[in-house]
């Protein structure tokens, strides 16, 4: 697998608004084109895979799949690569639409989706993917499990830390508060994103001036012009984080659901720990640098350096843990985060409005402690898809390919398919397992940090695919 491709022009600074970018990837208006860095890749050998038959749009033989994308980045050279034809008219006719989440409202109120159609989100995607919708759905589904199973079943819940939306439940956080007196705890605007607004403290009067900003808001329930109070989660922060050269990192793992009626999700085998440029220390909760890993805060900070391993592959990871505690401890710590997976999922399954028009790509944030315990952090519906570096590029450019062949626009699969590319399926109407060798036991099919041979796969694949259409045309004539 060539990792380090050379002369990456211009994939790691796009633009996320498809109205400045200065893109140089080439046009592709008969739909056969590629960019002149897809070519690269192929002359080069690299671990992409070249379509295998013309990408016309399921069911059809007349023309291209045509696709809309609000993002000049990644996703956009993915597109393209795959001979997908883009158009520009917003009343042309579109296939698929790889949509920001603001403009989501605007498009579902459009009325109903034909059947060639599919988009990135789900219609109320938020109730997973903003901070105060996840932790109710969490909680409450966490008091229906305790009520439905037993107690050590239950366990399994104890995965995000304590939490309370504010101003909502301001009152019961003063109690654990007091209860609780040193706890360090963090502050976090629900709807904002990239690490914007928050901020730890261990005092009350540390947010004075917020209580102050709601009882003013509060004085205006009659004012029909006043903004509604902004919405904030506060958390136990977890002050014994695993460290690394005594730094605080997170991880960032992709989960792909293309429905949840019935459930069915797919688990990437690769991600990134990202890390704090500063050693950690509790004596400085003031400083975001120590504390904050989003990439976001992490790059404004003025000893930030892109090439000095503020990320890690999450293969490197993985082989550095089981360096330092063992192949058994490493493992409980992947099979718990393949239950925060699943559950926080089937947390909002009977809440998400299914629709086989839509998918959705999540990017999970967990944080380990000191004791390899694995923390639910957030779960974002837009992951950043712009690259900070080459095999940053790489990376989601692999990610984002192999999510667009099992959305099969081109109707190429049979839905069996238990891998395809760097994809696992973890969940169809129930866990999907496999034997594992070296227990001989059955085990969740899981390889999150495990290596990632998707160029093989997807060549054994594609052929399983041709040889089963030949058959067919066999059994036909």
């Amino acid at each position: 697998m060539n990792q380090k491709q050379q002369n990456l022009p211009n994939k790691v600074t796009g633009n996320q608004s498809s109205t400045t970018s200065t893109s140089q990837t080439s046009t592709t208006s008969s739909g056969s084109s590629f960019s002149s860095f897809y070519q690269q890749m192929i002359a080069n050998n690299s671990n992409i895979i070249i379509p295998f038959s013309k990408p016309l749009r399921r069911g059809f033989t007349d023309r291209p799949i045509k696709f809309r994308c609000f993002l000049q980045n990644t996703m956009l050279d993915v597109l393209k690569s795959r001979g997908w034809m883009e158009v520009a008219d917003p009343n042309d006719e579109w296939d698929f639409y790889w949509v920001d989440v603001g403009s989501m409202k605007e498009l579902f109120d459009q009325g109903y989706f034909e059947e060639h159609m599919r988009i990135n989100h789900f219609r109320n995607h938020y109730e997973l993917t903003r901070k105060d919708l996840m932790v109710k759905n969490l909680k409450r589904f966490k008091r229906q499990y305790e009520r439905d199973q037993n107690k050590v079943e239950s366990l399994k819940w104890d995965f995000f830390p304590t939490t309370f939306v504010l101003p909502s439940e301001y009152h019961m956080f003063v109690e654990e508060f007091k209860r609780k007196p040193g706890t360090i705890w963090i502050m976090k605007p629900a709807g904002r994103a990239q690490g914007k607004g928050i901020f730890l403290f261990t005092d009350l009067k540390d947010i004075t001036d917020w209580k102050k900003g709601e009882n003013k808001n509060a004085e205006k329930l009659n004012d029909p012009s006043r903004d509604p109070p902004e919405i904030y989660v506060v958390q136990r922060y977890l002050s014994n984080p695993y460290l690394i050269g005594g730094k605080k990192f997170d991880m960032r793992i992709y989960v792909l659901v293309t429905t949840f009626n019935p459930l069915k999700a797919y688990l990437y085998r690769e991600g990134f720990a990202r890390l704090s440029g500063t050693r950690f220390s509790l004596n400085s909760i003031g400083d975001t640098y120590v504390h904050i890993t989003n990439n976001a805060i992490q790059k404004q900070a003025p000893n930030y350096d892109p090439d000095k391993g503020a990320k890690w592959s999450m293969q490197n990871l993985r082989q550095y843990l089981i360096a330092k505690h063992g192949l058994g401890e490493v493992e409980t710590m992947f099979r718990l985060m393949d239950e925060i997976f699943i559950k926080s999922l089937q947390s909002v399954q009977k809440t998400i409005i299914n629709d086989k028009h839509c998918f959705e790509l999540y990017g999970y944030d967990i944080l380990l402690d000191s004791d390899l315990k694995p923390w639910l952090i957030e779960i974002n519906a837009s992951p950043a898809l712009t690259a900070s570096s080459q095999e940053d590029y790489e990376l989601k450019f692999r990610l984002l390919d192999d999510t667009l062949t099992i959305v099969d626009m081109e109707n190429r699969l049979n839905g069996k398919e238990k891998r395809i590319g760097g994809f696992d399926l973890i969940w169809n109407d129930g866990p999907v397992m496999i034997e594992d060798c070296n227990t001989e036991q059955s085990r969740l099919n899981s390889f999150l940090g495990c290596y990632n041979d998707r160029n093989e796969q997807l060549k054994k694949l594609y052929r399983q695919i041709l040889l089963n259409r030949k058959t067919q045309k066999t059994e036909q004539s």
